[in-house]
């Protein structure tokens, strides 16, 4: 078995700021791999794990301390549509922890040893896989979201990995269907919402979708993720004010996905010399989504290296 690293995610978290890779999706159609399907990256747990392996390495050696699992549009009403049973779905989920751990493990431990994988938790309408990941308001009640929710959780929580990631959230109400899925998992656990300027992709204010996480322990990092370069400062603020947590925020590279065309248009914005900024407001997980490459994030690792610490004055200890 791949080792997990010796010290715990919360706790390397309180000691300072770990960088997260960037886009999956991109690095993946970097390596010529075809992701028309619905299920997106998913697929290539059950037809291409060696890519997907091969593209967290590439952001391991590019400085990423935490590698986030292929599991985001992986469900099993989603493989079930593809003819995939329950027993190999669950051995799927799983599996997507183990992609990852193995590739952080080969990659030699640079860094201060192994990353940290946070296993993916997409938002329901991921599975739907017709964008409504960007809308929210699904029309479910929070219980059905829950019920949708926990069998894959359980699934992920039980391939160990050292966080969940519960991401690109547009919603409230799922936001909260997804913390009630978690309790008891035994896994801690980010929370970070899909967002368009002060308010979630379905309208709410950010202070309101910030408060869950507010006394939530199993909670340890809240923020953003999926949005333009430029919500993300003001989104950093804001989540380290309202839940009182280290702030997690990985923004897309700022072109914008053209549905009809099926193609990016525009120009990057992501830009890694803004992290500093976002590291001074109460950011401690930071790296990009879609869009933003190993270049960028290695890029983004040399802006957060430590600094060595400054001298003590002529005649007095340190």
């Amino acid at each position: 078995m791949t080792p997990a690293p010796a010290v715990p995610f919360a706790d390397a978290l309180a000691r300072g700021t770990l960088v997260l890779d960037g886009g999956l999706s991109n690095q993946l159609a970097a390596q010529g791999c075809d992701l028309s399907d619905a299920l997106w990256s998913a697929r290539l747990l059950a037809d291409g794990p060696e890519q997907i392996e091969r593209a967290h390495a590439a952001y391991a050696r590019a400085g990423a301390r935490v590698l986030i699992t292929a599991s985001y549009q992986a469900t099993f009403e989603g493989f079930a549509a593809r003819g995939i049973g329950r027993a190999k779905a669950a051995e799927l989920l799983r599996g997507s922890v183990t992609l990852a751990r193995r590739a952080g493990a080969g990659e030699g431990g640079e860094g201060g040893g192994p990353p940290w994988v946070a296993a993916s938790v997409g938002p329901y309408g991921a599975m739907l896989a017709d964008g409504s990941e960007y809308r929210g308001r699904y029309g479910l009640s929070v219980a059905e979201l829950e019920r949708f929710h926990r069998p894959r959780i359980e699934a992920l929580a039980g391939a160990g990995p050292d966080v969940l990631a519960l991401e690109t959230v547009p919603d409230v109400d799922e936001a909260e269907a997804l913390l009630r899925a978690v309790e008891g998992c035994g896994v801690p656990v980010w929370l970070s919402y899909s967002v368009a300027g002060g308010r979630t992709r379905a309208g709410q204010p950010l202070r309101e979708a910030f408060a869950l996480a507010d006394g939530n322990d199993q909670v340890v990092a809240v923020g953003v993720n999926c949005c333009e370069p430029d919500d993300a400062y003001p989104a950093v603020q804001l989540a380290a004010e309202v839940a009182r947590k280290p702030v997690v925020v990985y923004p897309n590279s700022g072109e914008l996905w053209d549905a009809q065309a099926r193609a990016w248009r525009g120009r990057p914005t992501f830009d890694p010399d803004r992290v500093a900024a976002w590291r001074a407001a109460g950011a401690r997980l930071i790296g990009g989504c879609c869009r933003v490459g190993p270049a960028e994030i290695a890029r983004l690792a040399r802006v957060l290296e430590p600094s060595p610490p400054e001298p003590a004055p002529p005649g007095r200890m340190p």
